[in-house]
């Protein structure tokens, strides 16, 4: 609870205070004082910024914002004509369509590389895994996005360059995803395997006669899915708020383009309620993932 009304109370300074006058900002420096005093006095802006007079202490513009966030109103976006919950729950979907994969496919196959490097340390398997890793953190995001246009979608025709049709129109975007991420997931998991590889109930079952396939996904796995459920946690709230780059060059209408034409054209309400949104979105991934700790691990225990 004090974090989310730090971020609340951080977040209302920021799009207030320094970012100056929402009024000016929508309608421009030329809008008549009329227009401003009405722009005001619609959403609010015409109260005291934190604490009202007395006798009506609450009746000011933080607990204004407060209160409609409350109520789930997150306002009115000025560059899409709309209610913002709504232009979210229009671009929720197409984002969740490339993040999704990105986050499943790009774990599962950083999980089974790394496996592959930890059980072969030093030879080379491993070697070569982390050869290409290293290889796919040195590219930069933009120059994968541009070279799988380019060569993928413009000289080779296997995938549409742009637009938002189909499931043809997401599989460039989330295979740029799953490269971009692949090299930095492989040598994370492989450190955490490698810890588990070292520990004594590894070299009793190896010992015992089990088979390296078996150990590794029987003991070495389940047991270091607490590091790993951290690790993917952290990538769970941009499932929400979207790919920015990626939906900005292929022109897929998902969160991240919306936070990029709010931005641009000044919609202070649609920014706003992707930071809360997004901010939120990491509290509730973080106490989930607490909670999965006591399920993974049978020496953590709920109080």
């Amino acid at each position: 609870m004090p974090t989310t009304a730090g971020v609340l109370l951080l977040t209302f300074l920021l799009f207030h205070v320094v970012g100056g006058s929402p009024a000016d900002v929508v309608l421009g420096q030329h809008a008549t004082p009329e227009a401003i005093a009405d722009f005001n006095a619609r959403f609010g802006y015409d109260k005291p910024l934190l604490i009202g007079p007395a006798g009506h202490r609450l009746d000011s513009q933080f607990f204004f914002y407060v209160s409609t966030l409350l109520r789930g109103d997150l306002g009115y976006s000025t560059s899409y004509g709309m209610r913002v919950a709504e232009v979210l729950k229009q671009g929720v979907g197409p984002s969740l369509t490339i993040t999704v994969p990105i986050l499943i496919g790009g774990t599962a196959l950083a999980i089974m590389l790394a496996l592959v490097a930890a059980a072969w340390r030093g030879k080379w398997p491993d070697r070569a895994i982390l050869l290409g890793s290293t290889l796919l953190m040195s590219v930069n995001y933009v120059v994968w996005i541009l070279a799988g246009q380019f060569f993928l979608s413009y000289k080779l025709r296997l995938f549409p360059i742009w637009g938002f049709k189909g499931v043809a129109y997401v599989i460039l975007p989330a295979l740029i995803g799953i490269a971009s991420g692949l090299g930095r997931d492989i040598r994370f998991f492989r450190t955490v395997f490698l810890d588990e590889l070292g520990r004594p109930y590894v070299r009793t079952a190896m010992s015992k006669g089990l088979e390296r396939r078996r150990v590794l996904c029987g003991h070495v796995l389940p047991n270091a899915l607490i590091p790993v459920t951290t690790y993917v946690s952290l990538s769970i709230p941009y499932l929400f708020t979207g790919s920015l780059l990626l939906e900005s060059f292929f022109g897929i209408p998902g969160l991240g383009g919306v936070s990029l034409n709010a931005v641009n054209s000044s919609d202070m309400a649609t920014v706003r309620a992707i930071v809360v949104l997004g901010s939120l979105l990491y509290q509730i991934v973080h106490l989930v993932t607490d909670l999965l700790y006591a399920a993974f691990d049978p020496r953590v225990r709920m109080a």
